[in-house]
C-alpha cells in the first residue's frame, strides 16, 4: 500500500492537539539548528519516509536529533536539542532562575539569584535582582514545562504591580539616588498577545522563547553560547541533575572547574567525548 502524502498526515502536539505535518516548518528548524542543507535534505528525506499518521511531535524531534548525532555535529545536535534541553531544567524553577541569572550577567550586570527586597507595602521574593550603574532591574522568572503553555496577562499585571511596590520603596533610599528601574518578565515558552501588549504599555521587559523577535531567549543563548547543561549528550539524566543540584547550570562552567566532573568517575574516553562536546559547542 503506497504511503499517504505527507500533507495529509496529522501529527500531535504535546497539548494533544492535532496538526498537519509541515515539511517546511520541519526544515527551518534544522536550519535554525545550524545544520547544513545537504544533511537537511537526508533528514528530510528519513523522517518523510518513515512519518505517520498520528505521530507526536516529541517523537519525530527524537528521530530527528538522533540522525543529527549520527553526523558527529556536537554543535548543530545541541541547538537543535536547545528548547528540550531548557524543559530538562525542571521540574521545579529554581535552575530556571540561577541560567537566566548567568544569561543576565552577559548582558553587563551583576546578578543575586532568589533575593527577598523590601517594598512600600510588603516584602518581596525577587527571582533575580540585576544592577549595572545606576540601573536595578528585577528579574521575574516563569518557568513552564509545556511549550504549549504560554504565559497570559495576568502574569505581567501581578508582576508589575510587586515591581513598582520596590521601585516605590527604593526611590526613598538615598543609595539608590538616581537609579533607574525596571521590572523584567522572563519565560522559556511564549506570551500571548495581551501580555505582550501589557507589557509594552506598562513598561515591563518581557522575554521569552522567541520575543522579542530577532532578540528571543534562543537568539541570546545562540548568540552567547550559554548553553545549558542539560544539553550535553555524553551525561545521563542522573548526572545533568547532580550539577544542577550543585548549582552548575551552563556549560562553560565545566569548562572553567573541569574537576567538577571528577565525582562522576568517568572513563578516560567518556571524558575525552565530554570534553570535545563542550569545546565542540562553545566554539
Amino acid at each position: 500500500m503506497d504511503k499517504p502524502d505527507q500533507s495529509s498526515i496529522h501529527i500531535q502536539k504535546a497539548s494533544g492537539e492535532k496538526e498537519p505535518f509541515s515539511v517546511g516548518k520541519f526544515i527551518r528548524s534544522l536550519r535554525n539548528a545550524g545544520a547544513g542543507e545537504e544533511i537537511i535534505q537526508q533528514i528530510t528525506n528519513e523522517v518523510q519516509s518513515w512519518i505517520y499518521e498520528g505521530v507526536t511531535t516529541q517523537k519525530i524531534y527524537s528521530k530527528a536529533f538522533s540522525l543529527l548525532r549520527k553526523n558527529k555535529n556536537n554543535r548543530v545536535a545541541s541547538q537543535y536539542k536547545l528548547k528540550e534541553a531548557i524543559m530538562e531544567l525542571g521540574p521545579t524553577g529554581y535552575p530556571f532562575e540561577q541560567f537566566m541569572g548567568k544569561i543576565i550577567e552577559k548582558m553587563g550586570y551583576s546578578t543575586k539569584v532568589g533575593q527577598i527586597v523590601h517594598g512600600v507595602c510588603v516584602t518581596h521574593e525577587v527571582d533575580v535582582v540585576a544592577t549595572r550603574p545606576h540601573e536595578q532591574c528585577f528579574v521575574e522568572c516563569k518557568y513552564g514545562l509545556s511549550t504549549d503553555k504560554n504565559v497570559n496577562v495576568k502574569v505581567p499585571l501581578y508582576i508589575q504591580s510587586r515591581v513598582n511596590d520596590i521601585i516605590n520603596h527604593r526611590k526613598e533610599l538615598e543609595e539608590f539616588k538616581n537609579f533607574t528601574f525596571q521590572g523584567w518578565l522572563v519565560t522559556n515558552t511564549r506570551f500571548t498577545t495581551d501580555a505582550i501588549d501589557y507589557g509594552k504599555c506598562s513598561g515591563l521587559y518581557l522575554l521569552s522563547w522567541d520575543y522579542p523577535a530577532g532578540n528571543g531567549l534562543k537568539e541570546i543563548i545562540d548568540l552567547e553560547k550559554i548553553y545549558p547543561v542539560t544539553v550535553l549528550n555524553h551525561l545521563t539524566k542522573i548526572q545533568k541533575q547532580s550539577l544542577l543540584a550543585k548549582g552548575i547550570v551552563v556549560c562553560s562552567q565545566l569548562l572553567e572547574k573541569p574537576e567538577i566532573l571528577d565525582s562522576f568517575e568517568l572513563s578516560k574516553s567518556k571524558h575525552k567525548a565530554l570534553i570535545k562536546e563542550l569545546n565542540d559547542i562553545l566554539s
